[in-house]
Parts: structure tokens; sequence; C-alpha cells
């Protein structure tokens, strides 16, 4: 057990075993000591967090816990403060936030343009972006304007938006919020669908999410944040089923109250 400097102490499993594992190719990310200040308001407090090709990691806390900060760390759109971070990734990495820009054009202009401004000439661009559009099923979607599809189609736009750019990794914030289960379940299948993407491939996905029957469909390791620090670092089934800080503990039977 490794205990952060947080008052509510943590569990971490995993990290330092997977540092150590012989022949491992390194990290996407590897942040050391992170503190991430806005101000005079600390969102990220000690964070010590190392991710690997592959690994499909769910972020889970209240409000105002750190998530978000935290997939933008990732995403290199804010600087840590104080502490290390090493992203590998980089330039072959793609986030979705909460609410999705869409541009007020077609569906397909939306995926098109993404390739595009990674280098792809735009006739082959617009190919590749009906393909992609094909593939997720949303086809008959390709002519219409972006800004008219509701919020589940959005999203799912958004997400074959980043899935035809062939990131390394996918950072999601809250992606299915605020939409109803149907929705939810598309894009939670366009996730699995992601993490489960042909070999050769090897993506990661780091997700934040308060449903925690979506973290439990999704995810194969959780951090639990509180106040900006890591309380618990851990597989998906000792999250929910072993032993947890308390803090962590009652977050999970929804109890915690902050």
């Amino acid at each position: 057990m490794k205990l952060a400097a947080c008052e509510t102490g943590s569990i971490m499993a995993g990290a330092t075993e997977r540092r150590a594992a012989g022949d491992a190719p390194g990290p996407l990310f590897d942040l050391r000591d992170v503190d991430v200040d806005y101000g005079a308001v600390r969102a990220l407090r000690g964070v010590s967090l190392t991710i690997q090709a592959g690994e499909c990691v769910a972020l889970v806390g209240a409000n105002g816990s750190g998530k978000s900060t935290l997939l933008r760390l990732l995403h290199c759109l804010v600087q840590p403060t104080r502490g290390q971070a090493h992203c590998a990734a980089r330039r072959r990495q793609a986030m979705l936030f909460q609410h999705p820009y869409m541009l007020r054009t077609s569906a397909l202009n939306n995926v098109a343009l993404g390739l595009w401004l990674r280098g792809v000439r735009w006739r082959q661009a617009r190919t590749q972006a009906q393909q992609a559009l094909l593939d997720a099923g949303m086809a008959d979607l390709a002519a219409r304007n972006a800004k008219t599809l509701s919020g589940g189609q959005q999203q799912r736009l958004a997400m074959v938006r980043a899935w035809a750019l062939a990131p390394e990794v996918l950072l999601l914030d809250e992606p299915t919020a605020s939409l109803d289960p149907h929705a939810k379940r598309e894009v939670e299948q366009m996730m699995q669908g992601f993490v489960q993407a042909g070999a050769g491939r090897a993506p990661a996905m780091v997700f934040s999410s308060h449903n925690l029957g979506q973290v439990k469909r999704l995810a194969r390791r959780v951090v639990y944040l509180e106040r900006g620090c890591v309380v618990a670092d851990l597989p998906v089934d000792d999250f929910f089923y072993g032993p947890l800080p308390e803090a962590a503990s009652l977050f999970v039977k929804g109890e915690r109250i902050l």
C-alpha cells in the first residue's frame, strides 16, 4: 500500500509493478508529484500516475475532485505548477469534452476537417470520413448539419471524429452526461469498440464518469480522486469489491458528501 500526501490516505495497486515489469514499453503518461494551481485554488495535489498503452482507466470522484483538470493535463491543455508530467502520446491523442463543439457544416465535413488539419488531402479526408461514419452506423447522418443533431448524435459524431484520427489514446470528460438511456448505450458501445480495436493499434482510453455502472462495464482500472489527490488507484474489481479508504468506500456506496 502506498499513501498519498492527502489526509484521507490512499490505496495504490500496480503503478510500481507496471513500471518494473521488465520489457514493457514506456508509459504513455507518467506524472510525478504533480500539482496544478488555478490562482489560489489547487486543483491537483501531488498526483503520481502512469498509464500504459492499451489501458482503459476510469477517473471517479465528486464534482471538484480534479477529474477534468487531470484529463486536461494529460492532453497538455494545462501545465503542472509543480512536479513532472511526461506525455509520450501528445500528437497521437484526442480529447472529447462533455459538450463537444460542432462546426456549422455537415456531419461528414466535421469528421473530414479533423483529418484535413492532420495533413490529409481534402478529397481523401472526405473518403476516410465517409468510411468512418459508415463503420459507426452513422452514414445516414453524413449530410445533416451537425448543429441540428441531437445531443447523443453529436456525442457519437465527436467520437467518430476522434476515432478517424487513429489516436493512440482517447480522453473523455463525462462522455454520457445528460444523455438519455438509449443515447448512453450507443456512446458506450462506441467506447467499447475503441478499446477493442484491431491488433496493432494498442489504444488506451481514459474517461471520467459519475456513472459507476458504466465504470464497471468499461474500465479495467479505477482512479478515485478527492480534493485533487489520488486516493485510490486499483483494478476495477478490487475497487468495487475490495477494501478501500473510507472516503472512497463511502463514495462507492453513494454516501460521500463533500
